[in-house]
């Protein structure tokens, strides 16, 4: 994946299954991280992309006005649970 610098920002290259690489100084500036949801939205003058959600929590199914805090805290919940039952229910 190439990745170019110019006056208007940085540009990278589509893959052929249409994937894109996010540079790295804008994933740092804006804390995306491995499992964050983006939010591609038509504009006029093209496309825009914006952070949709944070990772915790990403995928449960949650009413909308649920607060990132109270998700956040239902994730550690669920990831919990899940460790105790892989440490009881899962060993070889």
């Amino acid at each position: 994946m190439s990745t170019e610098t110019d006056n208007d920002g940085e540009t990278t290259r589509i893959t052929r299954k249409g994937q894109v690489t996010i540079p790295k100084e804008l994933r740092e500036e804006f804390g995306l991280e491995e499992g964050d949801e983006i939010r591609w939205e038509k504009a006029e003058d093209g496309i825009r992309v914006r952070k949709a959600t944070r990772s915790a929590g990403r995928g449960m199914l949650v009413d909308d006005d649920v607060s990132e805090e109270k998700r956040e805290e239902m994730a550690e919940e669920l990831e919990a649970e899940i460790r105790e039952k892989r440490q009881t229910e899962w060993q070889p």
